[in-house]
């Protein structure tokens, strides 16, 4: 990756002042699903064709940022996902194993530093908008939805079956400012809990607030009177950390909550009057695709909420000295396969936008095609903040910085594999093949005896769309290297299967 030349490899030798941090997570963006890739200099980079979107702002983060092009969500599925991406660590580690809800024991460990903790404690003002989804869902509020903090009368009561509130304390992690949002299936009436009393009508932190307007508008509203330390919730002379994990693109996707304006005015009948022209993948099935209109409006929508709060960083003079992030926890089937949403080892569901964007302090226009996963966020981010040294020992996640900050770094060794995992299933995604070594699912759900349902690779370059399954015996040289390397990061993740050495006669432990 090409760099300026007056950059070093350690950033706070380029910089005098600590440089901001604005995370964007957008919840299940699919990685093809920006305009940008469409162009030539990022077409040669894609797996298939990309989707005919329209997102000028982050073309804009891209085209003067860093895109990942084999950015891979390890876990793909939304609490697991966060909970790598919090942590650096894998779900042994971090306690999330599926996503948290009502009668699920998952929770992010309170003790583990999160990247909120450790840029808190650098120093940094630290913030949060939108939503969470890494606490065990308990029942510890009324029956109007407040915080009572106990499961005795009046509590007793879920405010939310898949997401819960988290409250002041270490299951927050350090966050100061906290504006969450708890959309409950719906992205035009969100509810929200907050520690800011003026941004949810004189309400305290705990105190359910309803709000009628589009989740994502709401947020970057809140984001921009953040910035400008309206009722002085900052302290102006710290950098700041912001995370931004908007509910949308995520289902539901209908006429309800859709800006129907946007969805005619980019993706209506006069300009995609058949389905196959707006979903232009091999392996889609066009019935269960049916909704790609609504989801690439609310991309759309998500987008231009994106661009507000780019500008106002701009016009604030700050977006130079920011490293914006755009990423996302999981992409989205759309049809491919004949599914939709996530939870698959398939590309589509795999494949993660991944976005650095820091004029001070790197080249723009660059693509960077390393295979780039989850856990390596943290440390990654960290090292590009001057914060190496706080890096905690013992991460799974890789510091990529130096790959980023110098035009030659004999020391940074690129993955040649990224471990991804399901509750019943693991593999090996290279930029090449994807490895799959997965369980009997219902068998799994069921606390039976598991069995293995399945082992074969994909050739993602012969076939982008992953149609053919091809038997590990069909080639052994590729399969034997990759279930070695299966082996080795299944035992540096302490995966179960490693602990329990399952499925050793394929699996190749050490």
């Amino acid at each position: 990756i090409g760099c300026k030349e007056e950059q070093k490899a350690e950033v706070s030798e380029v910089q005098d002042k600590s440089p901001n941090v604005l995370i964007i997570y957008p919840d299940q963006l699919r990685r093809y699903s920006a305009g940008f890739w469409s162009e030539a200099k990022y077409r040669e980079y894609t797996i298939g064709k990309p989707d005919p979107v329209e997102t000028p702002n982050m073309d804009r983060l891209a085209k003067n940022g860093v895109v990942f092009s084999n950015a891979i969500s390890n876990f793909p599925l939304c609490s697991p996902a966060r909970g790598m991406f919090l942590t650096g660590r894998f779900p042994e580690q971090n306690g999330i194993w599926n996503n948290c809800r009502v009668g699920r024991e998952e929770s992010l460990h309170d003790d583990l530093p999160a990247i909120t903790d450790i840029f808190y404690e650098a120093g940094y003002n630290t913030a949060y908008f939108g939503k969470c989804h890494w606490l065990k869902n308990d029942p510890l509020f009324d029956k109007d939805g407040n915080y009572v903090g106990s499961n005795q009368h009046p509590g007793g009561h879920h405010t939310h079956r898949f997401d819960t509130y988290i409250p002041p304390g270490k299951s927050r992690h350090s966050i100061e400012y906290f504006y969450q949002s708890l959309t409950k299936n719906t992205h035009y009436d969100p509810v929200v809990f907050s520690s800011d009393p003026h941004a949810i009508m004189g309400k305290k932190d705990g105190e359910i607030h309803q709000v009628k307007a589009f989740s994502a508008k709401d947020e970057s509203e809140k984001i921009i009177s953040y910035l400008n330390n309206h009722n002085k919730v900052r302290d102006p002379n710290k950098p700041f950390f912001i995370m931004w994990a908007t509910y949308p693109p995520h289902n539901p996707w209908d006429d309800e909550n859709t800006d129907m304006g946007i969805l005619e005015k980019y993706y209506g009948l006069d300009r995609f009057p058949e389905l196959d022209s707006l979903v232009v993948r091999d392996n889609a099935d066009l019935e269960v695709a049916k909704y790609a209109r609504h989801y690439f409006a609310i991309v759309t929508s998500v987008d231009f909420y994106i661009g507000s709060v780019i500008r106002e960083l701009e016009k604030m003079g700050e977006l130079d000295n920011t490293i914006v992030i755009l990423s996302s926890d999981h992409g989205e089937m759309l049809g491919s396969h004949g599914r939709k949403g996530k939870n698959t080892l398939k590309t589509e569901a795999l494949g993660i936008p991944f976005i650095i964007h820091w004029p001070n302090g790197l080249k723009g226009g660059e693509i960077n095609d390393m295979l780039f996963g989850v856990p390596d966020v943290l440390p990654t981010t960290l090292s590009l903040a001057g914060l190496k040294k706080s890096i905690p020992d013992n991460l799974e996640g890789m510091d990529f910085s130096s790959s980023l900050l110098t035009t030659q770094n004999m020391d940074f060794q690129e993955p040649q594999g990224i471990l991804i995992i399901l509750r019943n299933a693991k593999g090996i995604h290279t930029k090449r093949y994807t490895l799959c070594i997965e369980e009997n699912k219902e068998l799994w759900e069921t606390k039976q005896v598991a069995e293995l349902n399945g082992a074969y690779l994909y050739d993602n370059q012969s076939d982008p769309y992953q149609q053919e399954k091809i038997p590990l015996d069909q080639k052994p040289e590729i399969a034997r290297s990759l279930l070695g390397l299966l082996g080795q990061e299944l035992k540096r993740s302490n995966d179960p299967w490693y602990q329990e050495r399952k499925y050793s006669g394929v699996i190749i432990y050490d």
